[in-house]
């Protein structure tokens, strides 16, 4: 448990950006991925975070729930839980400094693939009307939820390319994650990685949750999307090269 008040600071910022992620921002969910894992440690760190996520599902769900529908989360699910299972086997077999590269590896994966939809827009368009592109969201959502909680770009990136609204995008996002992450919940618990310890930890952060959720709802209207989610890219990209090399 964190004692030094400037870690717990850092780690409130994290919880923040888990309630901006699901109140539409889902880029910057990145950063509370790496920002936990080098304050807890990579592997512990995604157990950390999982009850802080759903708690912000729980909150996220109702109010977004009048937009979007549960259609698309069933046409995922087969290939997410595919991925699900692989990253659980993975993260059961590696240490700890073996997983910060492959979350890193993860994270600089989702940096690249909003490169590519923002610099090659055909290139990607053709990509994604691929017969295979939506079970490879699917698995790879899967994957990157269970190693580092960071299937939100992922599935945002999929949503995209059906040409769904921001507002139905955001609705089908929390109920993907709202199911998908009660699933984790045993698979998690089985690795050791959700403990009596780590839920204490995650009672002092759920305010930092609820705060992100209320001034991301005030912000998705106001703020230009894609501006926001290129800074968090740039950063994103300095966090997983520290991931991968520090």
């Amino acid at each position: 448990m964190l004692n030094d008040p400037a870690l717990l600071a850092i780690a409130l910022i994290a919880a923040v950006c888990i309630g901006l992620s699901k109140a539409g921002f889902s880029g910057i969910s990145m950063v509370s991925v790496v920002l936990l894992a080098d304050i807890y440690g990579a592997k512990a760190s995604v157990g950390l975070a999982l009850p802080l996520l759903i708690a912000a599902d729980l909150m996220a769900y109702p109010a977004f729930i009048k937009h979007g529908s549960w259609k698309p989360v069933w046409k995922l699910l087969p290939a997410t839980l595919i991925g699900l299972l692989l990253g659980w086997w993975l993260l059961g077999q590696i240490d700890d400094k073996t997983a910060r590269r492959v979350i890193g590896g993860c994270v600089m994966f989702l940096v690249a693939a909003q490169a590519l939809r923002t610099w090659r827009p055909v290139l990607f368009d053709a990509m994604a009307e691929s017969r295979g592109f939506g079970n490879s969201a699917g698995v790879m959502g899967g994957f990157s939820t269970m190693l580092a909680n960071a299937a939100g770009p992922v599935i945002q990136l999929y949503l995209l390319t059906r040409r769904i609204p921001k507002m139905e995008l955001i609705g089908i996002g929390a109920r993907f994650f709202l199911l998908i992450n009660i699933i984790k919940i045993p698979l998690n618990a089985k690795l050791a990685l959700i403990t009596e310890e780590s839920l204490w930890e995650n009672a002092k952060l759920v305010p930092g949750v609820l705060f992100g959720i209320v001034v991301g709802r005030w912000l998705i209207g106001r703020v230009p999307q894609a501006a926001f989610e290129w800074m968090i890219v740039g950063f994103s990209f300095i966090a997983a090269a520290r991931l991968l090399w520090v």
